[in-house]
């Protein structure tokens, strides 16, 4: 049985222990926050060797890596590099996107290397596939899609983007959009290619009976993808946007019906002011279910510092009630990223995380600063360093500027406010 399944039987399962001691609830009130569909635990059946991670109503704010091969750069030794920075940074989970190459054969090399949790995108798996055995993406057929995600769930992977919400109505609302970026969803383009090419309904949607069963049998939990996401700031909360919102609600609804965990994917680019109006739309259509963002990039004339772009946006995002931010990196519409733009991409968007986990009074989030600062205001280095959330990049600018006074930095060398106060508060007891 799934979580969901479980949970509705009200059973508290290993998983659910596991995360509920590490997020500080008790294990019933998660039960039952998955029991109403508002939290899921991606945990595949098939896989043993994961840390199990809880994501919804009351929990922590998770962050996404994406790493994987594109047709130009297929280097796994560079993937498994790109996996340790993530995992090395903290990231909650990473999904493999791998476009190039033995994508199988990725995916399970990396699945094996880690104890995160892992998603994929089945679609690229099938297109890939079908440009190596025939000669296009457009040789994808109605069973290559769905048998592409059984492969992916008989693999272990613990959630699955599936691009349902790209119909053949709005593929036919984009070609008469006046967007200025179109279709920038590399699944949601394959997607509606094939049934413009084909003149069929989308497999993911009009199988998705089919996709519940697949999904079901692993307790793989659906990541409903956002296809017709806005690529600009221009094109968002635009008709396309939203009308397939409201496809991804019905199909979410149906989903959870059915005993299977599911996730809704949002965008994309998104100006400031309408990024809480647009989680408050989702989390009312979709009955409360986690919602998980890339980004939102809130401003599109920032290429190299996106990851930033994306932190501002997720910060916002996350405060006013997304669960799950897929982070962004400085590489993002430049190029694939490395290892480096990996770790810098995690980072941002955990400290995205983090700030609306404060904001949400999350149990934990406001402690740990608290006792950094205590910390600081006694300048015990070390501790700061070792607890702060990037100690690699804090150790490393704290030894390039180590003051010639070893208690203090060399912003304020001897003036320091706390040395000063210090020395003040002794001078004082001398004087006593």
């Amino acid at each position: 049985m799934t979580q969901l399944e479980q949970a509705r039987l009200g059973k508290v399962t290993a998983e659910m222990e596991e995360v509920a001691a590490r997020e500080r609830v008790s294990p019933e009130t998660l039960r039952d926050r998955i029991a109403r569909g508002t939290a899921v635990i991606p945990a595949n059946l098939n896989r043993k060797n994961r840390k199990n991670c809880g994501i919804g109503e009351g929990l922590t704010v998770k962050v996404n890596a994406n790493i994987g091969t594109s047709p130009d750069l297929v280097d796994i030794d560079r993937e498994m590099s790109k996996l340790k920075a993530a995992e090395e940074a903290r990231a909650d989970t990473f999904m493999d996107l791998s476009s190039g190459g033995d994508v199988r054969e990725i995916r399970r090399k990396l699945t094996a290397a880690t104890t995160l949790p892992i998603g994929t995108v089945p679609i690229y798996g099938a297109a890939v596939r079908a440009a190596q055995e025939h000669r296009s993406i457009l040789d994808m057929t109605s069973d290559s899609m769905l048998e592409a995600v059984q492969r992916n769930a008989e693999d272990g992977v613990d959630f699955v983007t599936v691009h349902c919400g790209v119909t053949q109505q709005l593929v036919a609302m984009a070609r008469e959009s006046k967007r200025i970026t179109g279709i920038v969803s590399r699944g949601g383009t394959f997607l509606s290619e094939w049934t413009k090419h084909h003149k069929k309904e989308n497999p993911y949607y009009e199988r998705f009976d089919d996709l519940l069963d697949i999904a079901r049998k692993y307790d793989v939990t659906l990541s409903l993808g956002d296809g017709m996401r806005p690529g600009c700031l221009a094109d968002s909360s635009d008709d396309l946007q939203m009308g397939e919102l409201r496809v991804l609600a019905e199909l979410s609804k149906r989903a959870f019906k059915a005993g299977v965990q599911v996730i809704v994917e949002g965008p994309g680019h998104v100006p400031l002011d309408q990024i809480a109006a647009q989680v408050a739309l989702q989390k009312k259509l979709c009955n409360g279910a986690p919602f998980y963002v890339l980004g939102p990039i809130v401003t599109d004339v920032a290429p190299g510092y996106d990851h930033i772009a994306g932190a501002i946006g997720g910060a916002l995002a996350a405060m006013a009630g997304v669960d799950f931010l897929c982070y962004v990196t400085p590489a993002e519409h430049l190029g694939l990223p490395d290892a480096d733009a990996v770790r810098e991409g995690v980072i941002a968007s955990r400290i995205a995380a983090h700030a609306a986990d404060i904001a949400r009074k999350t149990p934990g989030a406001r402690e740990w600063d608290d006792d950094f600062s205590k910390k600081r205001s006694v300048r015990d280095w070390e501790a700061m360093i070792a607890e702060c959330i990037d100690p690699v990049k804090a150790a490393k600018i704290r030894e390039q500027t180590h003051s010639r006074l070893p208690d203090v930095c060399t912003m304020c060398g001897e003036f320091c406010t706390y040395r000063l106060a210090e020395k003040k508060e002794k001078d004082q007891g001398m004087g006593d």
